[in-house]
């Protein structure tokens, strides 16, 4: 329904896209700057249009499929860090802690609270820290607290002490917010920056599965370990929070900082048009070397250069042409 009332606001125009994009980008790049990158975006969406972007080039290009088999692992991480088993089982396990029916559903919805709060924080660190290390801090988060809810009831199995249980329930809330500064948003974050505009719709449906299925293990594994291990299955998940540390700095390139057209050279895009190149070339090249209109491309700058070059060339003598001068590299 949320989603539903906001579509009326959506932009759909180009003037749209430029405001918005003059929005977004507002005490980071200058004018110059802004123009260039809406020219980019509107040239690649274009290309990326006309490009026929299907279900089966996600897995038959070489850069597409990087991305999506990043992007499934990705989602797959997330759900398998133990968050859908912390939600599915909050009331539970709130009850082993002698806490009341009634109470538990109170805290859930504090804990759902909660989850939307620190939310909202990643949306404004994770530009300033990067994707990875929001992935990597809230996988240390989870980690820890997974430790403390597995190794605190092994210290008081008879919960002798009225701290076991207020320590336990209250990291599991900084689980929570763990995950919420770490895989809860960051990874459709990532996931939506680096597919191209032509597949993102499919590869990031496809890369739902991998959550889907994620979700699936654990909910099994959860519900079937926990009669048998007690606290021990929190070690489980610590343990794969542990593991994703490392695979977010193997796997996983930063994205913090680059534009959406910037993606295909991040991942190896075995073809680069000329465009494309031109595209992406720093606008600080163009302000040195004194050329006023970014918006045209690099190429197209050269050509203008050495027009003069030429026509001296071309009304030379041909004598002159063939003895005293090399012909112009740009043909």
């Amino acid at each position: 329904m949320i989603f539903g009332l906001g579509l009326p606001w959506v932009p759909e125009t180009k003037d749209q896209a430029r405001s918005t994009l003059r929005w977004l980008r507002e005490g980071s790049f200058d004018d110059d700057e802004i123009e260039h990158e809406f020219s980019a975006i509107i040239k690649n969406v274009d290309e990326y249009h006309q490009s026929g972007g299907n279900w089966l080039s996600l897995f038959r290009k070489k850069p597409l499929f990087a991305r999506l088999w990043r992007a499934t692992l990705l989602q797959f991480m997330a759900s398998s860090c133990g968050a859908t088993a912390i939600k599915y089982f909050l009331p539970w396990l709130l009850e082993q802690h002698g806490i009341s029916s009634h109470t538990t559903l109170l805290i859930s919805a504090i804990e759902s609270t909660v989850k939307i709060g620190f939310t909202v924080l990643e949306m404004f660190i994770i530009d300033r820290f990067g994707r990875r290390k929001c992935l990597v801090v809230g996988c240390v988060i989870m980690a820890f607290s997974l430790l403390i809810n597995g190794a605190v009831p092994l210290l008081d199995p008879h919960r002798k002490s009225p701290a076991t249980d207020v320590i336990c329930v209250a990291f599991i809330f900084v689980y929570v917010i763990g995950f919420s500064l770490g895989f809860g948003p960051t990874a459709w974050v990532y996931n939506t920056e680096i597919f191209p505009t032509s597949v993102r719709a499919r590869g990031l449906n496809f890369a739902s599965a991998g959550a889907a299925v994620g979700s699936s293990i654990v909910t099994m594994v959860w519900s079937a370990g926990i009669g048998y291990m007690g606290s021990n299955i929190y070690f489980i998940f610590m343990a794969v929070n542990i593991i994703c540390i490392p695979a977010i700095y193997a796997f996983f390139p930063e994205t913090k900082g680059r534009e959406l057209e910037d993606m295909d050279a991040l991942f190896g895009a075995i073809e680069t048009r000329r465009s494309d190149f031109d595209s992406r070339m720093n606008l600080s090249f163009f302000r040195e070397t004194g050329i006023s209109n970014p918006s045209l491309g690099l190429s197209e700058h050269l050509l203008q250069d050495d027009s003069p070059f030429r026509d001296s060339i071309e009304s030379a003598p041909e004598t002159n042409r063939n003895q005293g001068h090399e012909p112009s590299i740009i043909q």
